[in-house]
């Protein structure tokens, strides 16, 4: 298996771990799942290193908006509540952006890409 297929099965299985999660999704075809929530983890994170820097207050009010629009699309793309609360965006640019809560994920029993603080990954980048 060369590299680009590791990849795609990777996705793959990722994808099929959120569907498994979250059966209500929107997309059904779980490596267009994953393309679509790595698009706008892309986004809330190149957002939340902006809020890194020392923004003027309308600025950073604006960031802070779009970070909230980004996660009312990732949660009706999940096909979950606009309030689910285990659903959440981390504004620490040092990580990922979209996660879930580790305590839901292990009340629930789901697996899923973690990172080192137990929280589940939504969109992992496996290009590397």
């Amino acid at each position: 298996m060369n590299k680009r297929e590791k990849m795609y099965s990777e996705i793959t299985k990722h994808g099929q771990n959120l569907l498994t999660i979250f059966p209500a999704a929107t997309e059904n075809d779980p490596v267009k799942l994953a393309k679509k929530l790595f698009s706008l983890e892309s986004k809330a994170h190149r957002l939340t290193e902006k809020l890194c820097d020392c923004l003027p207050e309308a600025t950073a009010t604006a960031a802070n908006a779009e970070l909230e629009k980004i996660g009312g699309k990732v949660r009706q793309i999940l096909g979950i509540a606009a309030d689910a609360p285990h659903v959440f965006i981390n504004h620490d640019p040092r990580g990922y952006a979209l996660k879930i809560k580790d305590s839901w994920l292990r009340d629930n029993n789901h697996a899923l890409y973690r990172d080192w603080g137990g929280y589940g990954i939504l969109a992992p980048d496996f290009k590397n």
